[in-house]
């Protein structure tokens, strides 16, 4: 959990006295333990989502963060996960099929951009487009992503490549990682020249530069579903998704560079 350092274990030893009482009384209150299975792309907004979520109500959430179709499968085999927050609707659909979602509880709670982006601070931008010669700019380097037939990071990258003409002559050139985390540290330390990630993504590393920016219209739509799982539908749940809804959790995906969705 994100709270695991010195600071946070304070304060939740501090929550704790505050809800048992020092004297070692009866407990006036009792805080409840939620487990949220997230998309990796999530990682910076939700170190600040768990801090705000405990803080306001007490309760002590868990973040578990992966690519999205490692949860998802983590959740198939009967994880004790409280809430999936997914980056592609299809791994939600897959769990939903499997009776897997608490009914009514599933909305879209973010969208996001993919960008195309070059190790350091100064690199020229470039204009994606089906003319980008993608396999000249490598050279004999390799290209970042997140894994493309089952990360949703990488299946957003592989379809807009695929949209523009330019997948068949870089794949063999791909540098396929579990998530796109991974993915971004490969071009931040320079182990790859270029990587394909999130805008929001990019926003978490200084060692990196946002390129170029895929046109919406080469991949799916990235959106974000979030829902209760079944079986597992407690009150503490259902607040923190009303807190993923409400200002201050707002705040926090707009400051990330995340789209935040009506609902």
């Amino acid at each position: 959990m994100f709270g695991s350092t010195p600071a946070g274990k304070l304060k939740k030893i501090i929550g704790a006295l505050m809800f048992t009482g020092v004297s070692g009384g009866p407990a006036v209150a009792e805080a409840d333990e939620i487990i949220v299975f997230a998309a990796a792309s999530m990682t910076t907004a939700m170190a600040e989502i768990e801090e705000g979520f405990e803080t306001a109500t007490g309760n002590n959430l868990t973040v578990s963060l992966a690519g999205s179709s490692v949860l998802a499968r983590q959740i198939q085999q009967a994880a004790p996960a409280d809430i999936f927050i997914s980056a592609n609707p299809d791994w939600m659909d897959l769990l939903e099929q499997d009776g897997l979602v608490e009914p009514g509880t599933r909305f879209d709670l973010l969208r996001n951009s993919l960008v195309l982006i070059a190790h350091g601070t100064d690199a020229d931008a470039v204009d994606i487009g089906p003319d980008l010669d993608l396999a000249a700019l490598l050279g004999a380097d390799r290209l970042a992503m997140a894994l493309v037939e089952a990360v949703p990071a990488g299946i957003y990258g592989k379809a807009a490549l695929d949209s523009l003409g330019l997948w068949d002559g870089i794949a063999a050139q791909v540098a396929q990682s579990d998530n796109v985390r991974t993915a971004l540290a490969l071009v931040a330390i320079g182990e790859t020249p270029y990587g394909i990630v999130y805008a929001t993504d990019a926003t978490a590393q200084d060692n990196v530069t946002i390129v170029g920016t895929f046109p919406a219209e080469t991949h799916p739509p990235i959106v974000y579903p979030a829902a209760d799982l079944a079986n597992r539908d407690t009150p503490a749940a259902t607040e923190f998704l009303d807190y993923l809804r409400g200002p201050e959790a707002r705040e926090i995906f707009e400051r990330q560079g995340f789209v935040v969705l009506p609902q």
